[in-house]
Parts: structure tokens; sequence; C-alpha cells
């Protein structure tokens, strides 16, 4: 039987390339390393401790302060995921109101559980046209203050999978006015505000907690990842619960991975970028003479609550062929060995970086165009398959399930195992996400209908991943007894 490591090893000898995370792109080019075994060590002496930095480590946080301007810089190495959970527990208390932008990752939801939390969700608004969320608007923000006026800590996410990203500075100007704190999982953000054809960090843009995975859009190893504080009072806090919810062994690889990464942005980010974003101009050049397939692009800022989009995502809609998401990504990978980062239903998502090379992206460009010049008028989809204007709209724009108690709550309750067909009407006791990205479609606490219930059957059918449910066919589903 074959070893993963072996796998791996002859994996990275394959000329498949990575249209996904983590940032790297595995370009040895740019970041050189030793064997990690000979730098693989623990807390001795002269090497300082991540979970209490005194030294060459407190150095680190405050080179990454630099760079992005925010007050202070905790590196995590147990990802984004860290940084949620933690930025979420210093800025509440216990049972406090909370307002959450309901296309936040799953990891706030179960800061939400952990914290016995009363969430008040507000959603992304809708595209008519795209299967995609848009942004959030702060007036609409407003409002939810306005009438929740208890509320400690809005979170939302920004930018979201697909590059939208929302006006932090109107929300952060709407959120302080009441009182309350920012918290922006800009996850896929952390590449922002090193050249002006990328969008500005919410770091600099009024937020008080920022969120950041380096290993998503930087040559970061996976895992690795940030959480900016502009509020030096959440400070003491946050470094106690970082200390709670990440590893007591932190790895020095990924330290290491973290500290290659700032030292790179130190000293050759404007030349760096400059050219990454120079390849991706050529890129989207090329692509512009599809004619079936669909590429998002900057024409949709200002529409939706989208303020601004990031380039370095592509976004490829399959709505006027006949592919879903998942057939696409299939005929990229075993045709052309171009792996995707996402499929969607009605799209596929790729992730781009300063690593991505000249080759690389030209092979993505001219794979798309060869798939679509095959493709004719006779072999469009069915009209009975198509919503609104030729587009498939994904699950988080279709359902809003009704919440009946709080996630901490269904969480403690007791469960039983039905078949999802039979599940109308039920409480749901267990997040489900479709991976990527890990957006709840459910939330526990919330009220299963049969709408819902398509929604997952027919993902599944389309051989889309769905976390969550359970039996060999995934056909089952836990709810409140």
């Amino acid at each position: 039987m074959e070893k993963l490591y072996d796998r791996l090893v002859n994996y990275s000898k394959d000329d498949y390339y990575p249209m996904h995370m983590p940032g790297h792109k595995r370009n040895t080019a740019i970041l050189p390393m030793v064997n990690p075994y000979a730098i693989d060590i623990t807390e001795i002496p002269g090497f300082d401790n991540l979970n209490q930095p005194e030294e060459i480590l407190q150095d680190l946080s405050n080179r990454i302060c630099r760079i992005y301007q925010s007050n202070r810089a905790f590196p995590l190495v147990n990802g984004s995921t860290v940084g949620i959970l933690a930025g979420i527990s210093a800025a509440t208390h216990r049972g406090d109101r909370v307002l959450v932008a309901r296309n936040c990752h799953k990891s706030v939801y179960h800061a939400i559980a952990l914290l016995q939390l009363q969430p008040v969700y507000i959603y992304p608004q809708t595209l008519e046209e795209l299967p995609i969320n848009g942004g959030i608007l702060a007036e609409n923000l407003e409002e939810m203050l306005i009438k929740h006026a208890d509320i400690k800590l809005v979170i939302i996410t920004s930018p979201t999978y697909e590059g939208v990203v929302s006006d932090i500075g109107s929300i952060a100007e709407v959120v302080h006015a009441h009182g309350a704190i920012l918290l922006v999982d800009e996850a896929h953000g952390s590449h922002f505000g090193f050249h002006e054809k990328f969008p500005k960090s919410a770091v600099t843009c009024g937020a008080d907690l920022v969120v950041q995975s380096f290993h998503k859009t930087l040559p970061a190893f996976t895992q690795t990842a940030v959480l900016h504080s502009n509020l030096p009072r959440l400070n003491q806090r946050i470094r106690k619960f970082i200390s709670i919810y990440q590893s007591s062994s932190p790895s020095y690889i990924l330290i290491a991975g973290i500290d290659r990464c700032i030292t790179l942005l130190e000293e050759l980010s404007e030349i760096l970028f400059d050219k990454y974003y120079q390849r991706l101009e050529l890129f989207y050049q090329s692509v512009n003479q599809l004619r079936y397939l669909k590429i998002l692009t900057g024409d949709i800022i200002g529409r939706y609550g989208i303020y601004d989009l990031d380039p370095s995502k592509v976004t490829v809609f399959t709505a006027n062929s006949p592919y879903n998401g998942h057939q696409l990504g299939k005929i990229l990978l075993e045709k052309y060995h171009i792996v995707m980062e996402m499929e969607s239903r009605g799209y596929i998502l790729g992730i781009t970086s300063i690593c991505d090379t000249q080759e690389g992206l030209e092979r993505f460009a001219n794979a798309l165009l060869e798939i679509d010049q095959q493709l004719s008028e006779v072999q469009r989809l069915p009209e009975e398959h198509i919503i609104q204007g030729n587009i498939i709209k994904n699950p988080s724009v279709l359902t809003r399930p009704v919440c009946k108690m709080n996630p901490y709550e269904a969480m403690e309750q007791e469960t039983e195992v039905i078949p999802l067909a039979m599940s109308s009407g039920r409480i749901c006791a267990e997040i489900i996400t479709q991976y990527p990205p890990g957006i709840p479609l459910l939330v526990p606490g919330e009220v299963m209908n049969n709408e819902i219930i398509h929604i997952i059957q027919q993902a599944i059918k389309d051989g889309f991943t769905i976390a969550g449910l359970l039996g060999d066919e995934k056909d089952r589903i836990e709810v409140i007894k």
C-alpha cells in the first residue's frame, strides 16, 4: 500500500498545476528551505515561546505589525480558526449578543456555541444574475444595531471566498457609533494593502480585530495565520485565549514559514506584487475571449454591497455551458492537470498568488479557452435547469432557514439520527456545510425544510462534498430528539 509521504513526493514531481491554496504554490524558487527535520525544535533556550513571546518571536510580531500597520499582531500556527475563536472570546463575555454575517466560516458558530452567545444574523446582498454572495451594507447593519442595542460584537467576512469586499470603512464607523466592536474575518485577504490594484486591508480601514490566513494567499505553510488587534485593551485577553485554543507545542517549522514570508514582504513586496499583477492582467485579457464560460470581473463593483473585488480570485461561472462546476473542474483536472480550489454547482474558483508563474496562468487561460471553443449553442443547458437568466443559484443565496434555538442550546439537547429525506420540520443538531469553503448551510438550532433538503441532496448527486451528514451514503442527519 502506498504511504502518504511517498504519494506526496510523487505528486510533487508530477505536472499538476495548483489553482488552489497554499499561496506558496510549491514554488521553491521563491522560498527555498533546508530539510525541515534540521530545524524542527521545541521551546529551547534562545528560541522564545510563541504563546508567551518575549524575544525573537516578539520581534516577529512587531515586524508583522509594521508591514500591516496594526497595533498588535499575534502569529498563529493553528490557522485562522484559532484567531476567530480567540478574537470572539476576547471581545465578548458569556451570553452576550453578537451580530453575525450569515456567510461566516463555521469556526464563528463554534465560538458562539462555546461562549453561549446570542447570535443575530445579517445576510449579505443577493446577486440576481450570479450564484455568489454580495457584500454587507453598512445601512442594513445599522438597522440591526438600532433594533438590537445590546449587541457587543459584529462579525463579518470580507473578502468572501470569491473575493467580494464590503465597505469596511463605513461599516466600522457604524459599529463604533453604536459602541460595538468589529471583527473582520479577512482570512482570504492577507495579501491586501501591498499594491494599489488590490483592496485595502480591513486593518487600515477601521476594524478592531482582523484575522488573516497567511497560507491562503501568501507564500506560507498551511495552518499559518495572524490575528491583528487595533484595541490595546483587548490584547492581554487575546493572548490568554490564544494560549487556550492554540497548541501548547507550536511548530517552529510553521513559525519559520511565517518569518520567511514576512521577510519576503519586507524586502521584495513592491517588485513581487508589480510582476504578479502584470501576470494577472495578461490572464484576464486572454480569457476576455470566452463565449460561454463567464469570468467574474470588477464590473460588479458598486452593486449588491460590493465595495471592491479581489483580482487574485478567479471565479468561472458555468451556467451558459453544459457543465456544472464539478464537471468543469473534473475536465481541468483530468485533461489539463489543473487543480482548482473549489467546485460549486454554478462555478469553479481558482486562487492565485505572487508565487504563480506566467506559464501556470497561461496554461489555465488556454485550458478555459479550449474548453469554451468546443462548446456550441446546442450544448447549452436545458431551460428547466436554468434559474433567472441562465444562472443556477448557490445554496447560501436560496436558503434562509428559521432559527428555533441558539446554537449552544441545540448542541446541549438529546439528539437522534434520521433519514435526511424525512427531516423536514426537524431542528438540526449539527453544522452542515459544503466544502470548501465551510460556510454553513445549516447551523444547530435551525429548522430543516424541503428546499434545504433538496439542495443538499442535489449537491451530493452532483458530486459535491457536504460535511456534517452521516451514513455511508451521506443520507442521514442528526436532529434534536
